[in-house]
C-alpha cells in the first residue's frame, strides 16, 4: 500500500513555477529518498505535504486519503522537520520536547517523553540546555519532537544540512533504525547524494520542479558499464603499457597515481590480472559509479555540477 501517493502536483508562485506536474509514490516502510539540487522544488512539495501551503493543482493522498479533506486525521499520524526545528534554545531538551507534546495536545508520561529522547541518543543530555547543544545534537531533538505523537510517517527536508561528517553519520543511523527498527516510513529530502545512496531504498530526483526519475535505487545503479578507479604503485609504467594495450580504448583520464576507466564490470579481473602480468601494482580498485554520476548523467548544466559539489 502505498503511504503517499502524489498526482500531477503543482504550485506556481506568480510568474514562477516550483512544482510543475510532480506524481510520484512513496511505498509503506520504505526510506524515500527526495533528492534534487537546492531549489528543484523538494522543500515546495513538502510544505504541500504537510498542508502548510496550498497546492495550485493535482491531488496527494496520504494513507489512502485524500490530504484535503482528511488533513487533521492524517497530520496525526505524521511528524515532520521541516529544515532547522524551532527550538527553545534556554529550555532544556526535556523541557522543549515536553512543551511541544502540551501544545500538540498530547499527553505522555516523564517515562515516554524520556524515551523519545532515548530514541534520538538524547537521554544522557535530557537536562541540558539547548544553547549548549551541537547543530547535529538540535537536529536529533527535532526528530524527537517529531516522534512525540508515535507517526507512521516521517518526513524530514535536508536534517543532514549543515553537520559536520559525525553529525551526518547521527542523522543516517537515526533514519535507519525508524525505518529497519521501528517499521516507520521515511521521506528524507537532501541534495546530499551520497548519503541518499547509503540510505535510501527508493527515491525520486526532482529538477526545475519536474519528476527526472523514480524507481529502487538498486535498479537505478543496475548497470553492467562502470567507472573504475585504479590506483597503481607506477602510474607512468602503468600508462605507457595501456597507451600499448587494447585496454587503451577503455581508458578515461589520469590524476597522479589514479588511472580512471569506463568498462563493463566484467572487465574488472582482467584488467588487473593485465597490470599483474605487466608488474604494475595495485594499490587499489575502486568502482566510482554512484549517485552523483547517475545524477549528472541526467542533468548537464553547470549549475547542477556546482550545486552537487557544495
Amino acid at each position: 500500500m502505498s503511504a503517499i501517493k502524489v498526482s500531477n502536483l503543482c504550485k506556481h508562485f506568480n510568474e514562477l513555477t516550483a512544482v510543475d506536474g510532480l506524481s510520484f509514490s512513496v511505498n509503506e516502510g520504505d526510506v524515500y529518498g527526495f533528492l534534487g539540487q537546492n531549489g528543484a522544488g523538494k522543500s515546495t512539495t513538502i510544505r504541500m505535504l504537510l498542508t502548510l501551503i496550498e497546492p495550485s493543482d493535482g491531488e496527494i493522498e496520504i494513507f489512502g486519503l485524500n490530504l484535503h479533506s482528511h488533513r487533521k486525521e492524517i497530520l496525526r499520524k505524521t511528524g515532520a522537520v521541516i529544515e532547522r526545528p524551532d527550538l527553545y534554545k534556554y529550555l532544556t531538551a526535556f523541557e522543549n520536547i515536553s512543551l511541544f507534546a502540551q501544545m500538540s495536545g498530547i499527553r505522555l508520561s516523564r517515562k515516554e517523553l524520556m524515551d523519545r529522547l532515548e530514541q534520538v541518543g538524547l537521554s544522557e543530555r535530557a537536562h541540558g540546555k539547548v544553547n549548549t547543544f551541537s547543530l547535529g545534537m538540535k537536529q536529533r531533538l527535532g526528530i524527537s519532537i517529531a516522534l512525540v505523537n508515535d507517526p507512521q510517517l516521517v518526513v524530514l527536508d535536508e536534517p543532514a544540512n549543515g553537520l559536520d561528517p559525525q553529525g551526518i553519520a547521527d542523522i543516517r543511523n537515526l533514519i535507519l533504525h525508524l525505518s529497519n527498527h521501528e517499521g516507520r516510513t521515511v521521506l528524507v529530502s537532501s541534495h546530499l547524494l551520497s548519503e541518499i545512496e547509503l540510505i535510501a531504498n527508493r527515491m525520486l530526483i526532482i529538477d526545475h520542479g519536474k519528476k527526472m526519475v523514480e524507481g529502487s535505487v538498486q535498479e537505478l545503479f543496475k548497470t553492467p558499464e562502470m567507472i573504475v578507479e585504479f590506483q597503481a604503485v607506477n602510474a607512468d609504467k602503468a600508462m605507457t603499457i595501456i597507451s600499448e594495450s587494447s585496454w587503451q580504448k577503455f581508458f578515461s583520464k589520469r590524476q597522479e597515481d589514479t588511472l580512471t576507466f569506463k568498462l563493463d564490470r566484467k572487465d574488472i579481473p582482467a584488467l588487473n590480472n593485465y597490470f599483474v602480468e605487466k608488474e604494475i601494482g595495485v594499490l587499489s580498485i575502486r568502482p566510482v559509479h554512484s549517485l552523483e554520476n547517475y545524477f549528472l548523467s541526467l542533468t548537464s548544466s553547470a549549475q547542477h555540477v556546482e550545486a552537487f559539489k557544495n
